[in-house]
């Protein structure tokens, strides 16, 4: 085991995962992707992205899973720039908190790139993702479509911790601002944890019987809001939209009650992240904001995102 990866083994707060162990030669780069944690699907998918990006590139990918402790980033992009990695990619937690770590490894010669959360201005090189104001709006205006004049009364799983959450949910509801006939049952707070999510959730239908529609913001709320429709016995009275795919929401869909889901890309996101850095590394430049977009999966498109989930 090299000193890198001795290293970052003991990282407090955190584990890293290394995805494969290709040979690298004296000249070939080394990454650091610091992530938030792995038990959401959607940054399984991104490690994934990253590391095929990476082999392509022959560079070496080390990740390091933050456990959901800000403390623990900021530690890793510290450790990794002692280390001298040549690039890191963060998933930041704290948007805000993790600035100082960003601005110490641009200090130290090495470039940092975002993924998802946004980050404030700084140095960063590249800001990679979605338009999560814009694709909240987006699902806005297809639950707004969905309910037509019939109304609903809306209740929200957020996740109050996340800053991207937290933009998609004011996204969403800012979309149904005029909106006749719809109603907030109010928002309950899962962050960003799947089974404190199904207990937010619960609670949200056990104070709004009469709820008819949930907005989750993120995958551990959409799994959360999922189990707790489904612990309720509410698949016949509560529609389900939220983020980001799994294998519950696809079940779902085919039962009738999950009504739409936006599909973001994680795989592409990664993929972009270390192609960007590949680019920085070879001397050249990159924009500063990359966009991959979104879809917006229902029962008419679901079928091409079902081999995702067999």
């Amino acid at each position: 085991m090299s000193l890198n990866r001795r290293l970052s083994l003991v990282l407090a707060g955190g584990a890293l995962i290394a995805l494969g162990a290709p040979a690298f030669g004296q000249d070939a780069k080394t990454f650091a992707l610091v992530q938030i944690n792995q038990q959401a699907l959607f940054f399984n998918q991104m490690n994934l992205g990253a590391q095929a990006a990476a082999d392509a590139a022959g560079a070496e990918l080390l990740i390091f899973n933050a456990n959901n402790d800000p403390a623990a980033q900021n530690s890793a992009i510290e450790t990794y720039i002692a280390e001298g990695v040549d690039g890191i990619v963060v998933v930041a937690i704290d948007v805000n908190g993790v600035m100082p770590a960003v601005i110490q490894a641009e200090e130290a010669g090495i470039p940092v790139v975002a993924v998802d959360a946004i980050l404030p201005e700084g140095p960063q090189r590249a800001q990679i993702g979605v338009d999560n104001a814009d694709a909240g709006a987006q699902i806005g205006a297809f639950f707004a479509d969905y309910v037509g004049d019939a109304g609903a009364k809306l209740g929200v799983v957020g996740a109050l911790n996340s800053f991207i959450q937290n933009v998609r949910q004011d996204g969403f509801t800012e979309s149904l601002a005029g909106k006749a006939g719809v109603e907030m049952a109010g928002v309950v707070d899962g962050q960003n944890v799947q089974d404190l999510a199904l207990t937010a959730g619960e609670n949200l239908i056990t104070a709004n019987p009469d709820m008819t529609a949930i907005y989750a913001t993120g995958e551990p709320a959409l799994l959360g809001a999922i189990a707790a429709v489904e612990s309720q016995g509410m698949q016949d009275k509560v529609g389900v939209f939220g983020w980001d795919l799994t294998a519950q929401a696809v079940a779902g869909i085919d039962a009738g009650y999950v009504k739409a889901v936006v599909q973001q890309d994680p795989a592409g996101m990664g993929a972009a992240a270390i192609e960007a850095l590949v680019t920085i590394a070879d001397g050249g430049t990159v924009e500063k904001v990359i966009s991959v977009p979104i879809t917006i999966v229902t029962k008419e498109n679901v079928d091409q995102f079902r081999p995702m989930f067999q």
